[in-house]
């Protein structure tokens, strides 16, 4: 029944009443639904209810130092900051690739690229990897995933657990639509499609417990409507507009939310795949490097009640802690072979609870990031690049050219734009000693699953869709 539902035309219908909530929220600053007050010490009894669920936005490219939250100086983000004002906020966070793909391998199993092995165009999780959506079905929740970026089609093992997993049929564009991405192949529709498929969702699924999942894409194609056309013409601006776009989707799906009763029985999550880069080092987009604007993104939770004031966790946390937080949260169990670790009580010792009991462990945490650099062309051979991120400092290493190697402050230099190596000796231990952290991590991979990840013959169709993201694939 669900997946005729959302296959029919009715969600189509339902954008009208889309359209009219976004209209009306940009006229006014954007104010949450009323919850009631809630406390630090309210977040450890979520896992106790029967009644929670949980909607979980990935906004596609985003970076973090783009929203109003995490210290952007321009309006791009009213209902996210607003989110996170009211809730759980992490500030460091980071994406355990900057590919699309290889990073939300890691995100869904919570484990480290060397140990999934997704790390080129072709490979998939295979089916005896646990995904989350399993641990809720298993529990009773209704499961429904809506994505619009190709890296997480079925086909590539994200599908498991999931009642329904589609991509959202594409509607007929608004007239002022503005398409900004510097693909050469648009992709078809926009996140209104996805809003109006998740609505439909919620109308008929509501009243029972649910996990959804909702993979924006507007941003990662700098795609955004008059109203959001506000900082001006260059690409960075396009992307800021997309940013402004996309929030004031997701403020649409909070007032359906708000509408149907929700708010206080649902979990709001926003998250990233990656970042995006405009010549901080030289190039533009993602997949090409590890450095701070592609690998750092947001992590916010907003709870069924307002915590006044929010909490904001400053330590450094990882894509791959997301689930294992989230689980923790709603009190399910965890994913098995987890590299990543529940951060709430990070979350909790911010907000005053528990005097800081149980977070020395975060403190100066090893997180990697890994990435192939030519993940989308199969004559080349692998071509890992490694970073790692440890108290102050990090350190982005090429395997293959042991002269590519860099070291950064992150408190003097938090983008990643000045390589220590020639300071002095202090500088070559740190990185000696963060370079030998890397040669474990890759000498210890292993696959939590017992299997290598599974290879997908790609026909040229799926290629040309795969390619509509931007990405240079060859065959």
């Amino acid at each position: 029944m669900l997946r005729r539902w959302l296959d029919s035309p009715w969600p189509y219908f339902v954008g009208a009443g889309i359209l009219l909530l976004l209209a009306i929220a940009s006229q006014f600053e954007v104010q949450l639904p009323s919850r009631s007050q809630g406390s630090v010490e309210d977040i450890a009894t979520l896992r106790d209810r029967d009644d929670t669920n949980v909607v979980f936005v990935l906004i596609d490219t985003l970076r973090s130092d783009r929203l109003g939250s995490y210290g952007y100086e321009r309006p791009t983000s009213p209902t996210l900051d607003q989110l996170a004002k009211y809730g759980i906020r992490f500030q460091h966070v980071f994406a355990q690739s900057t590919w699309t793909k290889s990073s939300m391998a890691s995100l869904w199993t919570s484990t480290l690229p060397a140990n999934h092995g997704v790390l080129r165009f072709n490979q998939a999780l295979p089916d005896e990897a646990t995904l989350p959506a399993e641990v809720f079905r298993e529990a009773g929740f209704r499961t429904a995933g809506i994505w619009r970026n190709g890296w997480v089609a079925p086909n590539f093992g994200f599908g498991q657990g999931f009642e329904v997993y589609l991509r959202p049929k594409a509607g007929r564009d608004r007239a002022q639509i503005q398409r900004a991405s510097p693909s050469s192949h648009p992709l078809l529709g926009t996140d209104e499609d996805l809003v109006n498929s998740a609505t439909a969702f919620l109308d008929n699924f509501g009243r029972e417990r649910f996990f959804l999942y909702l993979h924006f894409m507007d941003a990662h194609q700098y795609l955004y409507d008059e109203s959001s056309a506000q900082f001006g013409t260059s690409y960075s601006d396009a992307y800021d507009q997309a940013i402004l776009w996309t929030d004031r989707l997701v403020g649409a799906l909070i007032e359906k939310l708000e509408a149907l009763d929700l708010m206080d029985k649902t979990v709001i999550v926003i998250s990233s795949d990656h970042g995006e880069a405009f010549r901080e080092h030289g190039s533009e987009g993602h997949a090409k490097n590890l450095y701070r604007e592609v690998a750092q993104v947001p992590f916010i939770i907003s709870l069924p009640f307002l915590l006044e004031p929010g909490i904001a966790v400053e330590e450094s946390v990882a894509n791959v802690d997301v689930w294992p937080t989230l689980l923790d949260l709603v009190g399910l169990p965890p994913l098995p072979g987890a590299d990543g670790v529940s951060v709430l009580p990070l979350a909790m010792a911010a907000g005053g609870l528990g005097g800081g009991e149980g977070t020395e462990a975060f403190e100066n945490r090893t997180i990697f990031g890994q990435l192939d650099r030519f993940w989308g062309n199969p004559k080349m051979p692998s071509y890992p690049i490694i970073s790692v991120t440890e108290g102050d400092w990090r350190l982005v290493l090429h395997v293959n050219n042991p002269k590519g190697l860099e070291l950064f402050d992150r408190v003097s230099d938090p983008g990643d734009t000045k390589n220590l190596l020639d300071d002095g000796a202090g500088a070559q231990e740190q990185a000696g000693r963060l370079q030998a952290k890397v040669d474990a991590y890759l000498a210890n991979a292993k696959s939590p699953w017992g299997v290598a990840p599974g290879e997908v013959e790609l026909d040229e169709m799926k290629l040309e869709q795969l390619r509509a993201l931007g990405y240079v694939i060859q065959k």
